[in-house]
């Protein structure tokens, strides 16, 4: 039986996946549940004084935010959170990977962060200096115990890419192969671990003290963080994440993704040989109309796998941006870098189910119920006074239509408002939106005269056939309830019953409208 009868795999792939004989496996489970038992240990705040390098990440923080503290903070608005932003950005450039890497995580989170913190953390994405060539050597000879020369016959010195956990080298192996190399920085696990435990030490010091930081307060940062970046440090649980992916890809038929197969035996904590596969940048509109490759249905079967990944299995891909996914020649998206992926408990699963469900038949307290239950609201708050304090029940108001003034104090409010419910982010529902807010941004690229309320519409037709029995049934509903209402879509949006559709480009300019009232107060 060949891999891609049960995987989301290339058509002609160098090696065949037989999934009980690859030598790496079997362990991944007690690896999984260790960095799960770890975790606590080091992000629940401790009396006891981390070590030394906290004094070192206090000294760069405290050296970026007492400037601003003394100048900007004053002036408050968009100069005062962009030169906060800068100043946070370069300590962490400064303190080194694991700071570059919560910037990179920050820097896709579109949506979740202000767009100050976003737009500078981005430069974090392609600054990290790569190893030198002689150290890239050092830890793949010493996990794969033989030289470099009797596994590969090329490897190239110069890595195709950098980041702040490892950088990847493009190599043959001895018969030939073409295979792409993982390979984690030597220092970055310990560095990780005694950054944690310091982060959490210092965090609750700076609660109140960042307004940048609004929903994402210092310690619900650090502790998404941490669930984050735990298992990225051992590429034996990347390289399962990758399988588990493609298989559920697979059983869902969604036949619009490739996974690169990793190899049967060269996976290791911290060295990963993958399959190479080619293609072109997501983004380039160029070369989809070279092969002929229709963007809107790319973009249609992003937002189906994507979705019916969380929702039917709870696994998804947790850190969807440029450098991660390419376009084939054969119209088909290849996904690449797995440390990050979403994986939610039946309970988290099912809440995931209950937001989309409360979303498409316009259920504000289902969908108010789905967040508390996903870990964003506590066990015992009220519902109902949240959905009134958040202006649920009130009649949709076009933010395009208010003032300066009302806008700054609605948003005002609503955080406030969430705040004081204690509301946080946990790290599932952080994912996934992050990862509808990048293809929010692919959409503007690759389709923007799409109908979004039409396409929604067509999305939940989709669930509504293929998955609507066996979802209503997990939730306890009669699927003869479900009713798709499009005037919840369109409360979404900010607009109203008069408004038949709405292409990509024309929300593009709502938001900017949004953004320069809030910016310039005209």
């Amino acid at each position: 039986m060949t891999d891609t009868s049960w995987g989301a795999f290339s058509d002609d792939g160098p090696w065949n996946v037989v999934v009980d004989e690859l030598e790496w496996r079997p362990g991944v489970p007690e690896l999984r549940a260790e960095a799960e038992r770890r975790l606590p240990a080091m992000i629940n705040p401790s009396r006891k004084f981390p070590g030394l390098r906290v004094f070192t990440i206090g000294w760069h923080l405290g050296r970026a935010i007492a400037p601003w503290g003394l100048t900007t903070r004053r002036k408050g608005g968009t100069e005062s959170r962009s030169d906060l932003s800068r100043r946070l950005r370069r300590a962490a450039e400064k303190l080194g990977p694991t700071y570059i890497k919560l910037g990179q995580i920050i820097s896709s989170g579109e949506g979740i962060f202000p767009a100050e913190l976003v737009a500078e953390f981005a430069k974090c994405r392609d600054q990290v200096p790569a190893e030198r060539f002689s150290t890239v050597r050092e830890v793949v000879e010493a996990d794969l115990e033989a030289p470099l020369e009797s596994v590969f016959q090329t490897f190239s010195r110069v890595p195709i890419a950098a980041a702040s956990i490892a950088q990847v080298h493009k190599a043959t192996l001895l018969d030939g192969t073409r295979v792409v190399v993982k390979v984690q920085r030597p220092t970055v696990d310990q560095l990780v671990h005694q950054d944690l435990r310091s982060m959490a030490w210092l965090a609750p010091i700076f609660v109140g003290r960042i307004p940048i930081a609004a929903l994402a307060n210092p310690p619900a940062l650090v502790e998404v963080f941490a669930h984050t970046i735990s298992e990225e440090l051992d590429f034996r649980i990347e390289a399962d994440n990758m399988l588990d992916v493609a298989r559920v890809f697979s059983k869902l038929e969604q036949d619009q993704f490739v996974v690169p197969r990793p190899h049967p035996t060269l996976v290791t904590r911290r060295l990963l040989v993958m399959e190479c596969l080619d293609g072109f940048k997501f983004d380039d509109l160029d070369s989809y109309q070279l092969h002929g490759i229709d963007t809107h249905e790319i973009v249609r079967a992003s937002m189906i796998g994507f979705m019916e990944g969380a929702l039917i299995h709870g696994i998804f891909h947790g850190d969807l941006h440029g450098g991660n996914l390419f376009a084939r020649p054969d119209g088909r998206t290849a996904l690449l870098d797995f440390g990050i992926t979403g994986r939610m408990s039946e309970r988290r699963r099912l809440a995931f189910v209950k937001l989309l469900i409360g979303g498409m038949t316009n259920d504000p307290i289902g969908q108010l119920t789905a967040i508390r239950d996903l870990g964003a609201l506590p066990e015992d708050t009220d519902i109902e006074a949240v959905a009134r304090d958040l202006g649920m029940f009130d009649d949709v108001v076009d933010p395009v239509t208010m003032s300066p003034e009302q806008l700054v104090g609605e948003l005002q409010r609503v955080v406030k408002a969430l705040l004081g419910y204690g509301a946080r982010m946990p790290k599932e529902l952080m994912l996934f939106v992050k990862n509808m807010v990048f293809l929010d941004g692919a959409i503007s690229k690759l389709a923007p005269d799409l109908d979004l309320l039409g396409e929604i519409a067509h999305v939940a037709g989709y669930f509504a056939t293929h998955h609507g029995a066996e979802l209503a049934a997990q939730v306890g509903m009669d699927p003869a309830d479900y009713e798709f209402d499009e005037s919840g879509v369109r409360a979404a949006f900010g607009v109203d019953e008069s408004t038949e559709t709405m292409t990509y480009r024309q929300l593009q300019e709502r938001r900017e409208v949004i953004r320069r009232r809030l910016r310039t107060g005209s």
